[in-house]
């Protein structure tokens, strides 16, 4: 069962591109080696020391495992921004751990300087909070949530009174 977004226009989708490319990276070598492999078991008659081709299997299949992750990774959600607030989406179980920080519960949002962490404080003095790493999200697109983040939860834009 797939629920629909009611305003999918009203939200921002940040996923963990910046992450899967690790991912892609990991399955393009081991699909390079079990190719190699696979290239090489032609030579098996002349050199006997050269692996069965059965060996190839398993850098292809660990090969498929890390291009479906890289896959999920890039297209499924880690931050979205919606009108209520922000929703976190954790690596493991998604779907059952997403938390929903409402913008209510935010007093201040701050970024480190490389924009790598991003902190939701709950109240004034700084005692509670959320550290959000921002580095599962591309390069290019941190400046684009910081600006977001930090302009929603500002106190010029809470002045709209």
């Amino acid at each position: 069962m797939t629920t629909r977004i009611q305003s999918p226009e009203k939200e921002l989708r940040f996923t963990r591109a910046g992450q899967a490319t690790v991912f892609w990276l990991g399955a393009a070598v081991l699909a390079s080696i079990g190719i190699t492999m696979l290239a090489t078991a032609l030579y098996r008659d002349i050199n006997e020391s050269i692996p069965h081709p059965a060996w190839a299997l398993l850098p292809l299949g660990l090969a498929v495992l890390l291009a479906r992750m890289a896959v999920k990774l890039t297209r499924h959600a880690y931050l979205i921004l919606t009108p209520l607030g922000i929703e976190i989406f954790p690596f493991f179980r998604p779907a059952e751990g997403m938390r929903l920080v409402t913008w209510q519960e935010i007093e201040l949002a701050e970024v480190n300087g490389p924009t790598t962490l991003l902190t939701l404080h709950h109240d004034a003095e700084k005692t509670a909070g959320i550290h959000l790493s921002l580095t599962p999200i591309r390069k290019d697109r941190r400046s684009l949530l910081a600006k977001a983040v930090i302009g929603r939860v500002s106190p010029a834009a809470n002045r709209r009174d």
